[in-house]
């Protein structure tokens, strides 16, 4: 039998699991990344193994899916061996986050293959062990840095952040763990700018340039806790600090562009083969060094005059350059070690694979910014960063094409014509196949998707949701989810009479079709005419009832649609009367892990009457004033929006707030919350104290 690809996959599997002993894994900046594949690895490998030693004969759906995850191990292994100290972190982990995305949705694919095909297998081989792999394959880690700086460059170019715990969430995520490692990488990045503009790339370009705006808030932020370290009763001024110890330079020197270091730092600098100034960026001639007397001159008459002693450069330097020690975050005034309890409390909500990011944060961005509040201002980078305007910072393209295209253009063209015919048979085995393959292609290629529509494959993939095959209804319905992702395709879909079939599925679909149905509805209401076609097409109460019955990530899906839909004012009341506030209401609870997403559904259902009497009346108020006493930044701010409003509305509600213990937060909020949270809190609190002078005058 035909087990060539089988075969491979498992040679590359071993090959992966064999780079566990490299010296360099532990230290590579997408470690957690490799630990994921090796649990993937662990599950396939002896399925595979038993299934070579079978009778078995792979379909040629099952031998595509092999080869397909076989390449994906394959690069996956590669990218890990490659791996070079001074290339860019943030573009390697996020190349290693794309090819570990893809290689954990088509082991599913895989999974889910071999237990379709249950029934050709030997026993040992069939589910509930497939089953059981599917549920382990979905349990695997699934959070994605590239759907944090997609929003940190969201609201970076909004003018709006993002915040230092964003900032060090990033830094971390990509191993950027000292300022030595954040000044290399604006180093790397600026260069990768340099090519971009010369091939005239410009949306690569503004990208990068957005990247190198926030590694330069990175150098910024840890410059400032610097300060805050240094000892001194009064601030070190700024020319005195080197920018690569930051500490009180005790042997001055200028480089060619005109910039000042500490000797002993820079020249370390340029052993390791960097030729280009830390601070400015630009390439040196050669490692000459001048003597800044004046700058030396001028430190010794301000430590004497603070009575500050200078450390020695030739012991700093053995701490400070190459340390491992951690980016350090002290948004109180301490220092803590920024490590992962710390930074867990900074989790996003992550988009899955099969959704942009983008699409989100298009979303999320308007409603949810991130204001920067950052403590000290005063000391900032002489550098200024100009900023992209006009274009969303999401690229698709930005991570080098290393993934193996399914075939040219023209092959998948007449691929896919051939599976539109298929979709169309009255065989349900050809529609199975035909619905899986397309999910497949459309799931990491934008050009697939592009061709799919192009060929007429959506009107057909529409007929299907009304399938009375579970799995033909479940595939088609992803496929149209993925490809939504093209912004083009959204009216494609939408004009091609999807919403009320999508409505169909998530009444009667099993639950992975409910929540894909879910996921593109929200999708297609990113068009703000799509928003009232969907609330009149009826698509609330089932999104409502699989807030309130779905699983967890139909709940995460079905209250992403509702807060979209419910931007329209009009399905605002739609939304409350479906009860939405009820369940919405017992998932602010923190052990149903959705209290992000909840809080920012009821803000802005609190802006009309109807909704902030729900809130009231089904118990929103504890909860509410929970969040803003110990809720994220993000969740204090939508909390206190809604208390806001429901102060305003009632006096009822407003001597409950007050009841409830809301005072000291909101007072707590107006010192350390974001710029939109502290002018809510002021507001309340003022609001508060005339609804007191009122009482008395009455």
């Amino acid at each position: 039998m035909e087990v060539s690809w089988l075969r491979v996959l498992l040679d590359n599997i071993s090959s992966y699991l064999s780079i566990s002993s490299m010296d360099t894994l532990s230290s590579n900046p997408a470690h957690k990344y490799y630990t994921r594949g090796e649990e993937i690895a662990n599950l396939l490998q002896p399925v595979l193994e038993n299934l070579v030693g079978s009778d078995a004969s792979p379909s040629e759906l099952l031998n595509n899916g092999f080869e397909e995850l076989s390449q994906y191990v394959d690069e996956l292994r590669e990218q890990f061996e490659s791996w070079e100290p001074l290339s860019s972190r943030i573009f390697y982990v996020l190349q290693i986050e794309s090819l570990a995305s893809k290689l954990r949705e088509s082991s599913l694919e895989v999974f889910q293959l071999l237990k379709h095909c249950e029934q050709h297998l030997p026993a040992d081989l069939v589910s509930p062990s497939f089953e059981d792999c599917i549920e382990l394959v979905k349990l695997v880690g699934r959070d994605e840095v590239s759907y944090t700086i997609d929003l940190a460059l969201t609201d970076q170019k909004e003018g709006n952040g993002p915040t230092s715990e964003v900032l060090v969430k990033i830094a971390e995520s990509v191993g950027l763990r000292s300022n030595q490692e954040i000044l290399i990488e604006g180093v790397v990045l600026a260069s990768l700018k340099e090519n971009a503009e010369l091939t005239e790339n410009n949306t690569e370009a503004e990208f990068i340039e957005g990247l190198i705006s926030l590694i330069t808030q990175m150098h910024d932020y840890l410059t400032n806790i610097k300060q805050s370290q240094l000892g001194c009763s009064v601030p070190v001024p700024h020319d005195f600090r080197c920018p690569l110890s930051l500490e009180l330079m005790t042997d001055p020197v200028i480089v060619t562009s005109g910039q000042t270091y500490e000797r002993s730092f820079i020249e370390k600098w340029f052993d390791m083969g960097l030729m280009v100034c830390p601070k400015t960026r630009q390439p040196l001639t050669q490692t000459s060094l001048t003597p800044n007397f004046i700058v030396k001159a001028f430190i010794a008459n301000w430590c004497e005059s603070n009575n500050v002693n200078l450390l020695d450069p030739l012991e700093l330097i053995q701490s400070k350059i190459g340390s491992s020690s951690p980016m350090k975050i002290a948004g109180n005034g301490r220092t803590e070690s920024l490590d992962a309890t710390k930074c867990e409390k900074l989790r996003q909500v992550l988009s899955r694979s099969v959704s942009a990011p983008g699409i989100v944060c298009e979303v999320v961005s308007k409603t949810e910014r991130i204001i920067n509040d950052a403590a000290d201002t005063s000391v900032s980078s002489k550098t200024v960063w100009r900023l992209p305007s006009g274009r969303h910072f999401h690229h698709q393209g930005i991570i080098p094409a290393t993934i193996r295209e399914t075939g040219s253009s023209s092959s998948i063209e007449a691929e896919v014509k051939k599976l539109i015919e298929d979709l169309k048979s009255s065989s349900l085995d050809a529609q199975r196949e035909a619905t899986a393959r397309v999910r497949i292609l459309s799931r990491n290629s934008t050009d697939n998707r592009i061709v799919i529509a192009r060929c007429g494959a959506i009107n057909s993939l529409v007929d299907l949701l009304y399938s009375t095959d579970e799995r033909i209804q479940a595939d088609a319905v992803t496929c149209l989810l993925n490809l939504s992702i093209n912004d083009n395709n959204k009216s494609v879909i939408a004009d091609s009479g999807a919403i009320e079939p999508l409505i169909h599925v998530l009444k009667t679909g099993n639950l992975e079709a409910k929540e894909n149905s879910a996921a593109t509805l929200f999708s297609l209401s990113v068009i703000e005419e799509n928003k009232t076609k969907i609330g009149e097409a009826g698509a609330i109460e089932p999104l409502v009832d699989l807030l309130g019955n779905g699983s967890l990530r139909g709940k995460k899906d079905a209250a992403t649609a509702l807060f979209n839909l419910s931007i329209h004012h009009e399905n605002k009341a739609k939304v409350i009367e479906a009860g939405a506030v009820r369940y919405l209401v017992e998932l602010m609870d923190p052990a149903a892990g959705m209290v992000e997403k909840a809080v920012v559904v009821l803000a802005n259902l609190a802006t009309v009457k109807e909704g902030k009497i729900a809130i009231g009346e089904e118990g929103g108020i504890p909860v509410l004033v929970e969040v803003v006493e110990l809720g994220s930044a993000r969740g204090k701010e939508n909390a206190t929006a809604a208390l806001l409003q429901l102060s305003m509305h009632s006096p009822r509600f407003c001597n409950s707030i007050i009841r409830e213990g809301a005072i000291p937060p909101l007072v707590a909020l107006t010192k350390s919350g974001t710029a939109r949270a502290k002018e809510k809190a002021h507001n309340l609190l003022k609001y508060f104290k005339s609804q007191k002078q009122g009482q008395r005058r009455g």
